[in-house]
């Protein structure tokens, strides 16, 4: 059995949204440089509605995965829908992880929450 799944090695080959969101009214930075992993996500919300997402990863190929299959769940959604994603879901959604590589998506999820959290305190009609 592979360690990874198909869905893994295509978002860590061919990430989707990466890159930096010049007019992001959201940006959240999570992740620790001890354990190598830190994400950065960059949301432009207009209408309550994640018009755009794009996201920097510093990590392991799951960590990339996990982040770029994240903005793929919400982009486009509710700000409602995006603050429900869980790290489970984005887990699933490539379809699993090693369970010593779950702390990559949980940090997907969180770099989401921190970017929405900082959308509601700064960003809203911005």
């Amino acid at each position: 059995m592979a360690l990874y799944s198909e869905k893994v090695m295509d978002h860590f080959r061919n990430p989707r949204n990466v890159g930096v969101l010049e007019d992001a009214n959201g940006v959240g930075t999570v992740g620790n440089a001890k354990c190598g992993d830190i994400m950065k996500m960059y949301l432009k919300i207009e209408d309550d509605i994640v018009k755009d997402v794009k996201f920097e990863t510093f990590g392991c190929g799951s960590a990339i995965a996990s982040s770029s299959m994240a903005t793929e769940l919400i982009k486009g959604k509710p700000v409602e829908e995006a603050r429900k994603l869980t790290n489970e879901a984005v887990a699933e959604a490539l379809d699993g992880l090693p369970d010593y590589k779950m702390h990559c998506s949980v940090l997907a999820q969180e770099a989401i929450e921190a970017a929405l959290k900082d959308y509601e305190e700064h960003g809203q009609g911005a």
